[in-house]
């Protein structure tokens, strides 16, 4: 099984962050994406947000 991953630097930002996420699962990594947009970038935790951090999600490792 493949790592997911998401990295920050692909979503708009204006603090310009640089943190990659990674973990076995999908939901692992969505679940602790969210919490760092919540808690960093002020995001609101909604299922429509969810849906574009999922779209971000690939498989391998951050460059």
């Amino acid at each position: 099984m493949a790592r997911k991953f998401v990295d920050c630097r692909e979503y708009p930002s204006e603090v310009g962050c640089t943190v990659a996420i990674s973990a076995d699962s999908e939901d692992e990594v969505l679940d602790a994406a969210v919490q760092h947009a919540v808690a960093v970038h002020s995001h609101e935790d909604t299922p429509e947000f969810r849906e574009q951090l999922r779209g971000l999600i690939k498989e391998g490792a951050p460059a």
